[in-house]
């Protein structure tokens, strides 16, 4: 069978653990050479040992301006231009209304939408023809949960991202879409939103019977349809969003 990515060069921004790291796999899988990003050097040793041949992995953070420009600056210099990019870093915590802090609105804004915003400028002068880019979204953009506002919000303007690139860059055929996980329980869980173990396992346990497929998703599940955005299989796809969340927020 045929890779779906063969030849092609990815960048998958957190690409060192959960989500990122389950799609670094199945590119590599499919044939493409990945470059992934995280801010700590220990978990992206790990993940290349974890990944094997195919990838690279370069320090740094998205929300950091100066860290995009050497990032981008080593892909070019290695590999002459990028032809997927899967912007998936991010980060969430829980805060009721009342308690909303600054640093609490600032920390998620910066890394969730500027630094998105940012890693995908940066990335223009790089994308070929008919580039594929994914942005991580998530069904909080249309849920109403708890003392989520602040993350959810973010995730909304992900959202609006695709639809609005994905019109600023029909001249370059590059298609633009957003993907939203549901429940998904990664490490992330633990240490974006600082949930205990057993609180995740309680969260799980308790959103079970509202997922319709009747369990979580996993990454895996979740890299499989970043592959399908990546490749040619969607090749009359753009501006959409696509909810990976076993039918969580459709029905």
């Amino acid at each position: 069978m045929a890779q779906k990515l063969a030849g092609k060069v990815a960048l998958i921004t957190g690409g060192s653990s959960g989500i990122g790291l389950a799609t670094a796999k199945e590119f590599v899988a499919e044939g493409a050479y990945v470059f992934i990003t995280g801010r700590r050097q220990s978990e992206l040793d790990r993940a290349v040992a974890d990944i094997g041949d195919g990838v690279t992995a370069i320090q740094g953070d998205v929300a950091d301006l100066e860290d995009l420009d050497n990032l981008f600056a080593i892909i070019k210099a290695q590999r002459g231009g990028l032809d997927v990019l899967f912007a998936n870093a991010g980060t969430g915590q829980f805060a009721p209304l009342g308690s909303i802090t600054e640093e609490h609105f600032d920390k998620q804004f910066d890394l969730n939408v500027r630094g998105l915003l940012f890693t995908v400028q940066k990335a223009l002068p790089l994308l070929r023809h008919g580039s594929s880019i994914v942005l991580n979204a998530s069904i909080v953009s249309v849920k109403g949960n708890p003392a989520f506002s602040v993350y959810s919000a973010t995730k909304a303007a992900v959202r609006s991202f695709a639809r609005t690139w994905s019109v600023d860059l029909r001249e370059r055929k590059i298609r633009v879409n957003a993907l939203s996980p549901g429940v998904v329980p990664t490490a992330g869980y633990n240490t974006s939103l600082g949930m205990s173990d057993t609180q995740v396992d309680e969260f799980v346990r308790d959103s079970v019977p509202t997922i319709p497929l009747g369990r979580p998703g996993t990454p895996s599940e979740i890299a499989k349809a970043v592959v399908f955005l990546a490749s040619d299989d969607s090749s009359y796809i753009t501006g959409i969003d696509l909810f990976v969340d076993g039918g969580l927020a459709q029905i």
